[in-house]
């Protein structure tokens, strides 16, 4: 009990401005669950944008740091581990980097495996868990399959006393091909992880700051905004939210990258057609690009890829969603009838990786898939196949194949303009968000879930380009 009013007088000492009864009610439960000896315990944050989640959190990951207790923070991304990070003071990183090890197996294959969590008395607090799936990633030939919630859990209470907080925002999208965030969902945990003692936490209270920005003050009015019905816009005299149509935005965009520079600008749309064709844009009017590729494109990994990295990195691989930038263009190949590049690339979320020299595969730049397609994936396979035909041995042959740089090749997007689901986690100085087609039947929640993540995803500046105004009667 000492302890306990210990860390909550120090998570006070620590908190920025006055702290409301919601936030009290919440860091006393945080407290209470620090100390407590049950087994297995497993603690849901769950808070809207603007309901002081995070700056609640900043203080109480402060306070234990001052008190010497161990903590870890984790999120599903790498820019996502760069906000947690920014905001709390302390080191943060992916879940994929703490909890896998590769290793690789006969015939080329890599395996992740859990690794051993050697930390005890630690407390680890996952960031973003709206976006951690409890579907096995996709067997694509190169590895074999994992499921990240549960990895995540089994990987946490192997360690000696280890306690673990989820936090996230159910408003968000949920992961793909789900329609509610497995993380956040205490009777899913509980059903499926009978072991754990779960308790969970909603702050809803949206404090007074929140209602100096428009920006959040219309997320949050989009929370409860009805099905089959426009939400309604509240444009106010702060000038964080600006309404925009197509014939200023080139000129919006520019003062946008000249501002905020390109890794704190981002447009987010509904599908890859429209990022498509805002890439193109913005790289041929904006910045006058006229190659494929040039130095110091930014561009977003759209597969995981376990070649390059080597042995740069404990964790071995570039994850799906990675911003990448081009920092050196050597030669560009066209072979197997795909299109390649030899770069070098930095890693603005990873900085202590230094220059990686890598191959791209150009193809995946315009398509309106997220990736290569299985047949494409299939034809490039049976082209590479060919090099080694020489090798009689299928498993030899097979283990060259899954180790031969074009086979292995980065897919990448231009990343400019992005859809929402690889947004997700991120935040931005100056966001804009493209409405895309819309009739009133597609009001659905699916669609409150989206324009809500990408409104949240703006730190200082939203434009909303080309929506209708049924948003603003």
């Amino acid at each position: 009990m000492e302890f306990q009013q210990e860390l909550y007088r120090e998570t006070i000492r620590q908190f920025p401005h006055e702290i409301v009864e919601s936030q009290h009610i919440l860091l006393h439960n945080l407290c209470a669950f620090y100390v407590s000896e049950r087994n297995f315990p497993l603690f849901i944050l769950k808070g809207y944008a603007g309901t002081g989640k995070t700056s609640l959190l900043s203080a109480f990951v402060k306070a234990l740091v001052q008190l010497k207790k161990k903590s870890v923070l984790l999120a599903p991304t790498g820019r996502a581990a760069k906000v947690f990070s920014h905001y709390s003071g302390k080191s943060a990183f992916t879940i994929h980097k703490k909890i896998y090890r590769k290793t690789k197996l006969d015939g080329g294959m890599i395996q992740l495996g859990i690794a051993p969590n050697l930390h005890t008395n630690t407390l680890f607090l996952v960031d973003e868990a709206s976006m951690i799936g409890d579907y096995t990633m996709q067997n694509d030939g190169s590895i074999s399959p994992r499921n990240l919630l549960e990895d995540l859990i089994n990987y946490v209470y192997q360690g000696k006393n280890c306690k673990l907080i989820l936090i996230g925002d159910e408003g968000q999208l949920p992961p793909v091909g789900s329609d509610y965030s497995p993380a956040l969902n205490a009777e899913y945990l509980d059903n499926h992880f009978p072991t754990l003692s779960i308790e969970e936490h909603q702050l809803t209270e949206v404090l007074r700051q929140a209602n100096d920005s428009d920006i959040l003050m219309n997320a949050t009015l989009l929370r409860s905004s009805t099905e089959n019905r426009y939400p309604h816009f509240t444009l106010r005299m702060h000038n964080d939210l600006i309404r925009l149509n197509g014939g200023d935005l080139q000129e919006e965009l520019e003062n946008a990258f000249s501002h905020y520079g390109r890794e704190e600008t981002i447009v987010i749309t509904r599908s890859n057609k429209r990022a498509n064709l805002f890439n193109q844009q913005i790289r041929n009017r904006i910045f006058w690009y006229e190659e494929k590729i040039v130095s110091s494109d930014l561009l977003m990994v759209v597969k995981n890829n376990y070649f390059w990295l080597g042995d740069k990195a404990e964790h071995g691989f570039i994850a799906n969603g990675e911003i990448i930038e081009v920092t050196r263009v050597r030669n560009s190949e066209n072979v197997y009838g795909f299109d390649f590049m030899n770069v070098s690339i930095r890693m603005p979320d990873y900085e202590e990786y230094g220059i990686i020299e890598v191959k791209l595969l150009l193809n995946t730049l315009e398509t309106e898939t997220p990736n290569l397609s299985r047949d494409q994936m299939k034809e490039l396979f049976f082209e590479v196949e060919k090099e080694y035909a020489y090798e009689k041995n299928k498993k030899k042959r097979y283990e060259l194949i899954m180790n031969d740089p074009y086979m292995n090749a980065l897919q990448v997007k231009y990343a400019y303009a992005v859809t929402c689901h690889k947004s997700q986690g991120g935040q931005w100085g100056c966001v804009f968000v493209d409405q895309g087609f819309l009739t009133e039947d597609m009001l659905d929640k699916s669609f409150f879930r989206w324009l809500y993540t990408a409104l949240t995803r703006a730190t200082e500046k939203l434009y909303l380009v080309n929506f209708s105004d049924e948003f603003f009667k």
